[in-house]
């Protein structure tokens, strides 16, 4: 008798190129994506007294430990805003990137003992961090829209403009940067160990070289520069642009963010796709 041919609906096989992605698997398992973006949310804030208001809390706390640092001591410049204003934007931007960057950056370290159990798509994992990020992100806009209307209604000059449009992009970009960041320290620290320790106090050196505390028109000539290479910097001067009309926004620094987070966002795949085939091995 001829044997029947069988139908799979599904098919795993290894991956023994750089580039065989397998980028579809992330969407079969769009199920799985969500139950970790609902275990994040929930472990992080179990057995807490506050609960999610800690969202509100740690940036309304860190905003004015600026107010009395660097606007009353440091007396540093804010484009003309009211300090709360300009502090809490930057604060805002930089959570987002920056929680996405250190969720991820663990990856495959802190998930070890599921990933060496079953099969699924390692993706999955850092790209259901960088979603979960957007509840404290949202929650935290929310606050910032308060704070907002209510410097309005006191008759400070706030001007929105059209580049209002681009805030789902500026969004994407943070996303985007802080998942191929992360998934590239992730894929070196499995034999690496040494820059896990190095990670969260890298991020903070970013952020001073990042305009959350200043503004860029306080730089000039080198020094502006260099801050310029900084792919967040661009982000958050649009931002504030967009919501407040200050700030620096030109289309060659949003072009060139948008251009580092493309190629570290390819190369963090690719590199992340390379160590997961034989990660257990060394973790």
């Amino acid at each position: 008798m001829k044997e029947q041919e069988e139908e799979w609906s599904l098919v795993i096989q290894p991956k023994n190129s750089w580039f065989n992605l397998h980028l579809g698997d992330i969407w079969r398992y769009r199920d799985l994506v969500y139950m970790f973006v609902r275990r994040d949310f929930v472990s992080q804030y179990k057995q807490t007294i506050l609960g999610p208001i800690w969202f509100v809390l740690q940036p309304l706390l860190t905003t004015l430990t600026y107010m009395i640092i660097f606007g009353r001591i440091a007396k540093l410049p804010t484009d003309g805003l009211p300090q709360a204003m300009f502090y809490m934007s930057g604060i805002l931007m930089w959570n987002y990137f920056a929680g996405c960057l250190n969720k991820t950056s663990d990856t495959f370290v802190a998930n070890a003992n599921i990933f060496g159990k079953v099969y699924f798509p390692r993706l999955t994992v850092p790209i259901s961090n960088v979603i979960s990020g957007l509840v404290s992100f949202f929650i935290q806009s929310v606050m910032f829209i308060g704070i907002y209307v209510y410097f309005f209604a006191q008759g400070v000059q706030l001007r929105p403009n059209i580049y209002l449009l681009l805030l789902p992009y500026l969004i994407a970009l943070m996303a985007f940067l802080g998942l191929g960041l992360g998934i590239i320290v992730s894929s070196l620290t499995t034999k690496y160990r040494d820059l896990k320790f190095l990670v969260s106090f890298g991020v903070q050196l970013l952020m001073y070289a990042t305009p959350i505390i200043y503004p860029l028109s306080l730089m000039s000539g080198k020094y502006k520069t260099y801050i310029l290479l900084n792919p967040m910097t661009s982000i958050v001067e649009t931002f504030r642009f967009s919501v407040m009309g200050v700030g620096e926004f030109k289309w060659e620094y949003l072009g060139y963010s948008s251009l580092v987070t493309l190629l570290t966002l390819i190369f963090g795949i690719i590199l992340f796709n390379k160590v997961e085939k034989d990660f257990m091995d060394t973790v």
